[in-house]
């Protein structure tokens, strides 16, 4: 299992220190795909690939050849700091990820999907 890492803008990294924002929201982009989904062991998920159109009237639940990644935690940063600064550094539980809209108040935009990354319990 992987932990993944996330850099984080000052104002996202405070609400999720302090527990008030429990995921983070990732555009659905071939690069963000890479990263968070796999097409059965190959590196880089065909769906974005072969010219398929994201929006909101695609139906995911259809995708069933889409697995994710084993994640182990989430990695959130301030920025991108040294390795040993642990100020700017959380560890949390990973929850999961799921495909759909974002809460506008955590910097998603309205009515957009995003990969939505959930957070457990605070480790460190």
């Amino acid at each position: 299992m992987n932990d993944l890492r996330l850099p984080l803008k000052k104002e996202w990294f405070e609400m999720t220190k302090s527990g008030i924002k429990t995921e983070d929201y990732r555009e659905i982009t071939p690069y963000w795909a890479n990263k968070l989904l796999t097409y059965f062991g190959e590196k880089q998920p065909k769906l974005f690939w072969e010219g398929y159109i994201i929006n909101s009237d695609f139906n995911f639940k259809n995708l069933v050849f889409m697995n994710k990644i084993k994640i182990k935690n989430n990695i959130m940063t301030l920025g991108y700091p040294k390795s040993n600064d642990s100020e700017r550094i959380l560890k949390l539980e990973h929850k999961g990820i799921e495909i759909r809209e974002g809460n506008p108040a955590w910097g998603a935009e309205q009515g957009k999907l995003y990969f939505v990354i959930k957070h457990g319990t605070l480790l460190t």
